[in-house]
């Protein structure tokens, strides 16, 4: 068995080297073709890597097209309970093949508490319905849900590890948190309560506007506001709910009659998600936060020997 091991070890390791190659024969291709060639080249490797974070929530994504498309409607086991045993397995796989760190398993076992706990009261006050039956539910809400949450958490923590996410005027962990506790606070209680949704966005302001995230697609850091990050992502999280409902994985009142767009302005809820989604996995990394913040690991300081475009292998 250690032979085996050692031989997979070893194939793995020439595929690496492999490919390292092959990308530095193209990187000095392009730089013989000119500044143009090199920004291609480097905006080929953000996409590949955007699409290796995404490895999770694609995968869902495409579950719920092909079960929507395909799947047997007379089939012992439901639609949802597959979709469940489905995540469970995928969960299990990208583990044993080492396509996910532990780090990124927890968190999207954090955000599948996170999302049923909070699937289970929008359900209950008829936000928006599963239409389809299931055994494997707690409630009203199939279990596979939890996993569409996680898609968001998996998404962050494999873009911070892919793109070595440095930070400049990062705020402290404490005020994230506080401002988190609100914002979740917020997703109940504005069912009872005047929406505060308006003081949340400007708190949001205020604690991430001066803030920088430093990140590296090949061998040189670019920076960006990471509000415009969070905004960003919020987008393409909005697109992929709306892929859920074309699927009728789930449904909103206004839909019950037929698919239509979900409303631009889930933008804004999906926003205020993304922050608590990103300060949970920022709790996983507060010793390299706390690094940084006190201004011993500079975003703009930072060198590294023979750096690497590919993917990082998982840990």
């Amino acid at each position: 068995m250690h032979a085996n091991s050692d031989s997979s070890t070893a194939r793995r390791s020439r595929w690496w080297h492999t490919l390292l190659r092959l990308d530095a024969q193209i990187a000095a291709w392009a730089r013989r073709r000119g500044a143009w060639a090199v920004a291609v080249h480097e905006l080929v490797w953000f996409g590949v890597k955007q699409a290796w974070a995404c490895l999770f929530g694609g995968l869902m994504v495409g579950l719920l097209f092909a079960t929507w498309r395909w799947y047997p409607r007379d089939a012992a086991l439901t639609r949802y309970d597959f979709l469940t045993l489905s995540a469970l397995s995928m969960q299990a796989l990208l583990l044993g093949l080492r396509l996910e760190t532990r780090r990124e398993a927890l968190v999207i076992a954090l955000f599948h508490g996170v999302g049923t706990a909070m699937e289970l009261f929008k359900t209950a006050v008829g936000s928006w319905i599963y239409p389809e039956a299931s055994l494997l539910h707690v409630g009203g809400v199939p279990l596979f849900t939890g996993f569409m949450y996680a898609c968001i958490g998996s998404y962050i923590a494999r873009a911070w590890r892919l793109f070595e996410f440095r930070f400049e005027q990062h705020p402290s962990l404490t005020a994230c948190a506080a401002l988190s506790c609100a914002i979740y606070a917020n997703f109940f209680a504005h069912h009872f309560m005047p929406d505060l949704r308006i003081v949340l966005f400007a708190l949001v302001l205020l604690t991430f506007g001066r803030t920088w995230v430093h990140y590296r697609v090949r061998g040189v850091y670019r920076r960006m506001p990471l509000l415009l990050g969070f905004l960003l992502v919020a987008v393409f999280i909005w697109l992929a709910e709306n892929a859920g409902t074309f699927t009728r994985a789930w449904q909103y009142p206004s839909q019950r009659h037929g698919w239509s767009l979900v409303p631009v302005g889930k933008l804004g809820a999906w926003l205020l998600l993304m922050i608590i989604s990103y300060v949970l996995v920022a709790a996983l990394h507060r010793r390299a936060l706390q690094a940084s913040r006190s201004g011993r690991n500079p975003a703009g300081a930072l060198h590294f020997a023979a750096p690497s475009p590919l993917p990082t292998r998982e840990n």
